[in-house]
């Protein structure tokens, strides 16, 4: 009897050890097949077509319709960025047709202002102007929503010069800053980045869109640069509204805009926009501000070495 009980045992331990056995080989071989599907897997996210097994195995069943799915994906890429420079050139091109027209109208509504006209002509005139206004905004704001997607932002850095980018940003809002008495004080620095030139301005120029929108008439909006020794800060520097500190990281997101400039035209859109040029080009920007007592945003970006 005693020699039965310890036969039994000796084969329960022995089933036991075998199933044992048998667990960890299935699970070592099921990690090892996992391990050859992530690494697939892994090629797939990548883009890369894989070596084609020419048999009946599931493996290469795996692999075949892994190959399908990189193929489809590079197809609809490749549409995809056939169809962003369609919209990209499409915009460009009527913001090109529309902005001519509209500051013709705005020039000549402009001239007949300072004719000597009667009372009726006049309120026509200034009702243009108004008009032309709005319609020269809207198509600005639309032309920046565009912008503001990521994938249009197509960035090419090179040495620019500074003082080319000031110059041009500042031109930008030169009609707005005249129309409320606004003097920009420009504070030139023989400097270089590395940066992309068409981009950067586009930055600086609604940096300097918010100087003007939000400051007081008669008052100064200061630009200077400011040299380290790895960057060049583009500083802005107004006399207005001022934003409120816990508002001051929320304006960087696309389309927020504080309660205090409801009033004020606008889609929360120039300031998203400039943070993304400036941090697909390595650089940051910062911003300082005290209601009341204006605000400094400043540009910081890669100094170029001469």
């Amino acid at each position: 009897m005693d020699r039965y009980i310890v036969l039994v045992a000796v084969i329960l331990a022995g089933c036991v050890i075998v199933c044992v056995l048998l667990k960890r080989y299935y699970q070592n071989r099921m990690e090892a097949v996992y391990q050859v599907m992530l690494q697939k897997l892994d090629k797939a996210i990548r883009g890369e077509v894989q070596d084609t097994v020419y048999d009946e195995s599931m493996e290469a069943a795996v692999v075949e319709r892994l190959n399908r799915v990189v193929q489809i994906s590079g197809m609809n890429q490749g549409r995809a960025e056939q169809e962003r420079d369609m919209i990209k050139s499409l915009i460009s091109d009527v913001s090109h047709q529309v902005r001519t027209p509209v500051t013709n109208i705005m020039l000549y509504a402009g001239l007949l202002q300072e004719q000597d006209l009667d009372r009726d002509s006049m309120r026509l005139a200034d009702k243009i102007q108004k008009q032309s206004d709005k319609l020269d905004f809207f198509m600005k704001e639309l032309v920046k929503s565009s912008y503001a997607e990521q994938e249009m932002i197509a960035i090419h850095p090179e040495k620019t010069c500074v003082e080319e980018i000031l110059n041009t940003a500042c031109q930008m809002v030169e009609l707005a800053a005249i129309k409320k008495k606004i003097n920009i004080v420009l504070e030139e620095m023989g400097a270089y980045c590395f940066a992309d030139k068409k981009w950067t301005t586009e930055a600086l120029g609604n940096v300097l869109d918010n100087a003007v929108k939000y400051s007081p008439e008669n008052s100064n909006i200061t630009v200077s640069v400011i040299l380290y020794e790895s960057f060049v800060c583009i500083q802005v520097k107004d006399q207005g509204i001022g934003i409120r500190e816990e508002e001051q990281g929320m304006v960087f997101e696309r389309f927020y805009r504080s309660k205090d400039v409801s009033s004020e035209p606008g889609f929360g859109i120039g300031l998203y926009l400039a943070r993304e040029v400036l941090s697909k080009q390595n650089g940051y920007v910062k911003i300082k501000s005290e209601i009341g007592k204006g605000t400094t945003v400043q540009l910081y970006l890669s100094r170029y070495e001469v």
